[in-house]
């Protein structure tokens, strides 16, 4: 089913993305298989260090964190010996992990990701709790300097491997048929949450996140038979046929109740 929980449309927000983010890193039963749910551009030291606390957050909960890269060339890669060689690498890792600050906060750490696995803290709070006034806390600064591990791992692969790079574009696609799908249902109000109070709310995105489901339900019964019949009579449905389908599309849908044909 699809994920709901913001607002559609919404995602400009830093804090709302890894809340997001860090929600789903640790949703019972989810495949952990690299996604992508924010972007992590090093432009700002502010927005790196953001972002730096997602990677940090996923790679402790199990999970690998891998989001599209706006602009690789501004990416930092991270080294986690200052004396060591890195080849030619050595030019564009000029700097180092701080794997004191990482021990120094581990057992936190590990109880951060334990209230995260089991639901007791939300993931939005949790970013918000790690950061005072745009800086990261004690706390958060060990989580980004633990995130960089893997956002540097990821940088690599993401320059490097071409499939890794097609299957972030192909899972971005899907989160943007996703979002795409959410504004065509909540058209009314112009798509905005007009309630006053949190609880208001809180039930319109309840009553939106029903909607989404219903229909992504809808189509996937339909998709169902549709692939059953042509299989029951001998037509070769391959898996490269089936990668084409998806249960986000809605040209079907009469949203606005004005066509009985």
């Amino acid at each position: 089913m699809a994920e709901c929980g913001q607002r559609p449309g919404d995602g400009a927000g830093r804090g709302g993305r890894a809340g997001h983010a860090a929600r789903l890193a640790v949703h019972p039963g989810r495949d952990p298989r690299p996604r992508r749910r924010a972007e992590a551009g090093d432009g700002h030291h502010g927005t790196a260090s953001y972002s730096d606390i997602v990677f940090g957050l996923f790679a402790i909960c199990g999970y690998q964190f891998s989001p599209r890269i706006a602009d690789i060339s501004d990416s930092r890669l991270w080294r986690t010996h200052t004396a060591a060689d890195y080849g030619p690498f050595q030019p564009v890792s000029n700097h180092t992990i701080r794997l004191d600050r990482i021990r120094a906060h581990w057992g936190d750490m590990l109880r951060v990701a334990g209230s995260l696995t089991r639901g007791e803290v939300r993931g939005h709070d949790l970013i918000r709790m790690l950061s005072r006034d745009g800086k990261p806390t004690g706390l958060g600064d060990s989580f980004a300097h633990y995130g960089r591990i893997f956002k540097t791992l990821h940088l690599l692969q993401f320059a490097s491997d071409e499939g890794y790079r097609r299957m972030i574009g192909a899972q971005l696609n899907v989160t943007e048929a996703r979002h795409r799908l959410t504004r065509k249902i909540f058209f009314g109000q112009r798509g905005e949450l007009r309630q006053h109070y949190r609880e208001g709310m809180e039930d319109q995105l309840g009553a939106l996140c029903l909607a989404l489901n219903a229909v992504v339900l809808f189509n996937n019964l339909y998709i169902d038979a549709a692939v059953k019949q042509p299989a029951a009579d001998g037509f070769p449905v391959t898996d490269e046929l089936l990668a084409h389908l998806s249960p986000l599309q809605y040209d079907h849908i009469n949203f606005y109740l004005d066509d009985f044909r």
